[in-house]
């Protein structure tokens, strides 16, 4: 299983901060940060230790067994994010 971020991320990267793995991104520190649309978990280190969903202020993180239809595609879209880099 791994945590996805989804459409309404808020940016605040408290998620980030809380993350154990550090599979979210991109960081405050980061050079694209203040252009990002949103955050990302990256699947292949997302250790599922609920952190980040019990940290995310407007409910924007879901396990990915849990995803509403809707937001289905943010799978791929959090994945993508790591593959692209």
């Amino acid at each position: 299983m791994t945590y996805v971020i989804t459409q309404s991320c808020c940016n605040d990267a408290v998620c980030a901060d809380v993350c154990p793995a550090d599979c979210i991104h991109p960081l405050p520190s980061s050079p694209d940060y203040a252009t990002a649309e949103q955050l990302y978990i990256d699947p292949s280190s997302c250790i599922d230790c609920d952190a980040c969903f019990e940290a995310c202020p407007v409910e924007a993180i879901h396990p990915d067994f849990d995803l509403p239809e809707p937001m289905v595609p943010y799978l791929a879209i959090n994945a993508d994010y790591f593959t692209s880099r």
